[in-house]
Parts: structure tokens; C-alpha cells; sequence
């Protein structure tokens, strides 16, 4: 099952079950995922933007949330920050299991013997093939920090 049939059919079991939180958030993903297949058919590819892309997106909101959540809670807004909780528990029902450091540590190694990458001028060529082998699994601003220590 692709995602936007996920994102559909958790659509409806959230209508069914007049869960706000879930019906808000899981709209807010689908009209993203919107405007970017509008995006990317206007720069030729008919098919929209492919299941990676999604889950790249999917980690910017919770990310998004993440940020707001503190400000919220830093400002005395408790219920703004619960609301932001909320809704990245909702988007992270659809990312994959999170890799550990370790594993995130181990695949960075491979990925880095795999394209034969020698130097930090080499970090783009990582970064490239672990946004496409491992998007939704690893925050890419942790791995981008252990690509340049190994590579440094």
C-alpha cells in the first residue's frame, strides 16, 4: 500500500472516529503532499513526488512541531505545545521505525565505502545516497553531523 492510500484510509478511520487531532493533522499532510505533486508536475514528472520524497517531508513537519512545541512551552502556552505533541504523534504513525545511532552509524560507514568517499569534499556524495536508502528513517541533520566527523 502506497502512502496516499495510507494517508486516505487513516483519514477515514480518523473521520470515523471524530478524532480531531488525527483529521487536522492528516489533512494538513495530504494538502502538503498537494501542493508539492503540483510542484513536481509542473517541472515534468506526471507521477507526483515519489514515497521518499513524502517521508522527507513527513520528517520536516515533525520537525516543524518539534520546534514549535518548545516555543510554546518556553512561553507558558502548555496547551499550544500538547497540540503540537499531539500532532507529531499522528505524523509519526506514518514514518518508518527511526534507526538507532549505532545502526545510523553503521550505515553512514557502508554508504561512505560504498561511494568510496576520502574527504569532507566527498560529504555531498553521502548525504545523497542516505536521503534516498534511508529517507523517514534517520534525521539527516544528526547523520549530516556524523558524515562530517567520519569523513573529517
Amino acid at each position: 500500500m502506497s502512502k496516499r492510500e495510507d494517508f486516505n484510509s487513516a483519514l477515514k478511520e480518523a473521520l470515523k472516529n471524530k478524532d480531531q487531532v488525527a483529521m487536522s493533522t492528516i489533512r494538513l499532510i495530504m494538502a502538503a503532499l498537494k501542493d508539492r505533486d503540483i510542484t513536481a508536475r509542473g517541472n515534468g514528472n506526471a507521477e507526483g513526488v515519489s514515497d521518499a520524497e513524502i517521508l522527507s517531508m513527513m520528517q520536516s513537519m515533525v520537525k516543524q512541531r518539534q520546534e514549535s512545541a518548545k516555543t510554546y512551552a518556553d512561553n507558558g502556552r502548555p496547551e499550544l505545545a500538547e497540540r503540537e505533541n499531539a500532532e507529531i504523534k499522528v505524523i509519526q504513525k506514518f514514518l518508518p521505525q527511526q534507526m538507532s545511532e549505532e545502526e545510523a552509524g553503521n550505515a553512514i560507514a557502508e554508504i561512505i565505502s560504498e561511494v568510496g568517499a576520502e574527504s569532507i569534499k566527498d560529504m555531498g556524495k553521502v548525504m545523497g545516497v542516505l536521503k534516498t536508502k534511508y529517507a523517514g528513517q534517520l534525521d539527516m541533520a544528526k547523520a549530516g553531523g556524523m558524515v562530517k566527523a567520519k569523513l573529517g
